[in-house]
């Protein structure tokens, strides 16, 4: 028979400060992703670096964004194992994998072949602006995960 998880014995819930220093490194690595992906956006959207193209910005940044990224993902599960049934139930939370999800792959497809292709001004804009929105949604939905009881 499969025991419960008893959440009681977690270090995330019994080390008083693990589960704020977890989501210390959770913020601040997901400030660096998703800062290095907006600085790609904004060349889209032509208010970036000026002198260097969406291409030049983004293979200077794309090894910060990925470590970022792989550190958010493994504090966030760190902070998911602290209460596991919560974030499961939550329709915030699970929008939020959903939001998390769709801004990874539309970084790593489209994204990406636009900023490295300089296509048209018009299709530039619109795929910064489409990767602003993703992320921040994702910024958003945390937040409110966060100061809305966990989003019951």
């Amino acid at each position: 028979m499969i025991q419960p998880y008893d959440v009681s014995t977690n270090p995330m819930n019994t080390v008083e400060w693990l589960f704020a220093a977890m989501e210390c490194v959770h913020i601040g690595s997901f400030a660096l992703s998703v800062g290095t992906i907006a600085m790609v956006d904004m060349s889209l959207l032509g208010a970036g670096v000026k002198g260097r193209s969406s291409a030049q910005i983004l293979r200077a940044t794309e090894p910060w964004t990925v470590v970022g990224l792989v550190i958010v993902i493994t504090a966030g599960l760190a902070i998911f194992s602290s209460d596991p049934l919560r974030y499961y139930y939550s329709s915030t939370f699970r929008l939020k994998m959903w939001l998390l999800l769709a801004g990874i792959v539309f970084n790593y497809t489209l994204h990406r072949k636009v900023a490295m292709s300089g296509p048209s001004p018009v299709i530039s804009k619109i795929t910064g602006a489409v990767s602003l929105i993703l992320w921040i949604s994702v910024i958003f939905s945390g937040l409110f995960f966060a100061f809305t009881a966990g989003g019951y």
